[in-house]
């Protein structure tokens, strides 16, 4: 009896391992197709342009929203060869449409700022890892902060405070550091029962906790920059 429950814990050890090695491999895939679809829109100004001019801005908004929904439902039923595609696809148009932010920011300001989000995304997704701390009071608070952010946004697109747009940076951390530490256990929980039987099951698990991961991060570092960054 005592040697199934060792087994079993050791199984469930390895099935996290793996499951969350291919999450954190493919979230670090997208973060490097982003930089690269950024760097390449920047510094092509055919791309850039038509980028920034038209119904292009809308387009790619809505592409970046329909992605996220389509891949969060539809994930189940897409193939890995599909379903990582659109997630790659989402990826470098999240990289074209964050490239202006290299005209508006300093280049060693980016530069800064991404190692800050890096270490600090790096130390909260550890302890989302490590706590034995149920993490979903957290979780719930954070996901109605985040609902209580988009608002305040959306004011003060009409209010134009800067003292409001500070708050509303500062919460943003808050919220996005909070979701890093909710989401990571929460995928930690599911890679306890990841079935590393089946590559397909594990490949679309990963691409969606990496695509969580992700937005944590891209989030978080927006965030930061509008805190930290110097403009040009």
């Amino acid at each position: 009896m005592e040697y199934n429950q060792t087994q079993s814990v050791a199984t469930s050890r390895s099935s996290v391992a793996i499951f969350m090695q291919q999450v954190y491999l493919w979230m670090t895939v997208a973060l490097l197709v982003t930089a690269f679809a950024a760097f390449i829109t920047v510094n092509n100004e055919t791309i850039f342009m038509a980028a920034l001019t038209g119904f292009t801005p809308i387009i790619l908004i809505a592409g970046i929203f329909g992605l996220v929904f389509y891949l969060s439902f539809a994930m189940h039923k897409l193939s890995p060869a599909v379903a990582t595609s659109l997630f790659l696809l989402y990826a470098v148009l999240n990289g074209v449409f964050l490239a202006p932010i290299a005209l508006i920011y300093t280049e060693a300001s980016i530069a800064k700022t991404f190692i800050i989000t890096a270490g600090t995304f790096g130390g909260m997704s550890l302890y989302g890892m490590k706590t034995q701390k149920d993490l979903t009071g957290i979780g719930s608070f954070c996901i109605m902060g985040l609902w209580g952010l988009i608002l305040a946004m959306i004011v003060n697109i009409f209010m134009k405070s800067s003292a409001m747009d500070f708050v509303i940076s500062i919460v943003g951390v808050i919220v996005f550091v909070g979701l890093t530490a909710y989401d990571t256990q929460k995928l930690k929980t599911m890679g306890e029962t990841a079935p590393l039987d089946d590559s397909v099951a594990i490949r679309r698990g990963a691409l969606l906790g990496a695509m969580t991961l992700y937005l944590d991060f891209i989030n978080l570092f927006l965030y930061l920059l509008r805190l930290f960054g110097d403009r040009k």
